[in-house]
């Protein structure tokens, strides 16, 4: 463990939560505006599926590449070259004109999300034990909170009018000034480890995490690419308000990381992830069988409270693991919980197709309440 001062700790801190907020703003500037994208290029709810498959696909191929390079070259250098890349992506997504770019792009721009998540993680697990107690769950708090802004941006955007190029061209030229702000004061080495090969095979504790946070994660990116959708099409809302339920759930998730630090310290990990399962599951099926603004709107303010706390922790977990190194570790449960945003999204738009998109809604529900039952089999003793 590296000697620091507290100066250094907190400056450290400052620089990895900057990132965590450069992550969270790029995301989810794509993710407010994928119903202007669908309607752009007259998608239907089946074709939005497979087009969106492109990004997930992007993030799983890069999974095990990013664990490895974070492991051999260390997180600092691949953060910071994932921190001006990610956003340089968001602003090819408005400039594409036909399918097949988008398609390409997204790709592209998956891989560069997922380099960017498992490096700044990996950053966060460093810091966290520089601190000696829980602090995951603040870091992704800024994420979250970036998130908030992303939309917040985002519905500015709509109501004025701004192209979708120009959005998020703007959004990338703000992250890229963030980068160059915060770059000098990243933790400049992590754990030294042996050099881990290209493909880990997780062992029986990282992958209980992973299926956890796949739960999580299916609930996760069905919130993020299809509360705007689901706010037009079943809740009928006018289209200055088709972001509500977004900002919602964005919300409470950030503040919900905010305090989770805290509250796994009272009630311990155990409780914190099964009470999620039980509070995400609950505010979905409101949603579903009330879809009125209001009650539509509170079941995702529920669904953000109950999501907020599971991935942050699953990934400090992992990080501490005593089989691989934080960086190998991380990349495991992420292949395995990010899953949940391959087959979450897609699978919402072919389902809706078929049948309805209010009731697609109930298997993602089920999702969010088999955080209960898997909590039951993990060890979650540090």
């Amino acid at each position: 463990m590296l000697s620091v001062t507290i100066d250094q700790k907190r400056s450290y801190r400052i620089a990895t939560s900057i990132f965590f907020f450069i992550a969270g703003l790029t995301y989810s500037s794509w993710a407010c505006r994928i119903h202007d994208i669908k309607s752009q290029f007259g998608l239907g709810n089946a074709g939005l599926g497979s087009v969106l498959f492109a990004l997930p696909i992007g993030l799983m191929v890069s999974l095990p590449v990013s664990g490895w390079l974070v492991t051999k070259t260390g997180s600092r250098r691949v953060l910071i070259a994932a921190g001006l890349l990610f956003p340089f992506m968001l602003t090819f997504i408005g400039f594409t004109t036909h399918i097949w770019q988008l398609v390409i792009v997204l790709f592209c721009f998956g891989f560069m999300n997922n380099l960017f998540e498992i490096s700044m993680n990996t950053q966060a697990v460093g810091i966290e034990n520089l601190y000696g107690r829980s602090i995951m769950a603040s870091f992704h708090g800024l994420w979250s909170l970036a998130g908030f802004t992303g939309v917040g941006i985002g519905t500015l955007a709509v109501n004025f009018n701004w192209p979708i190029w120009q959005h998020f061209l703007i959004v990338a030229l703000l992250c890229w000034v963030l980068v160059c702000c915060a770059s000098s004061y990243l933790l400049p080495a992590d754990a030294p480890t042996d050099d881990g090969p290209l493909f880990a095979m997780p062992d029986r504790k990282i992958m209980q995490l992973g299926l956890i946070a796949f739960a999580s994660l299916v609930t996760e990116g069905t919130m993020f690419d299809w509360s705007g959708v689901y706010f037009q099409k079943v809740v009928k809302v006018p289209e200055a308000l088709t972001t509500v339920g977004y900002i919602a759930f964005m919300s409470t998730m950030a503040g919900g990381r905010f305090v989770a630090d805290s509250v796994v310290t009272k009630l311990g990990v155990k409780h914190v992830l099964t009470y999620a399962g039980i509070i995400s599951s609950t505010g979905l099926m409101i949603a579903i069988f009330f879809p009125h603004i209001v009650t539509a709107t509170l079941g995702f303010l529920l669904v953000g409270i109950g999501v907020s706390s599971i991935v942050p922790l699953v990934l400090a977990l992992a990080g501490k693991s005593d089989t691989l190194p934080p960086g190998m570790a991380i990349a495991a449960v992420s292949t395995v919980g990010f899953l949940g945003f391959l087959i979450g999204p897609p699978m919402i738009g072919f389902i809706a197709e078929a049948l309805d998109l209010r009731w697609s809604l109930g298997l993602i529900a089920v999702f969010a309440g088999c955080t209960v039952w898997l909590t039951r089999g993990i060890d979650t003793k540090q």
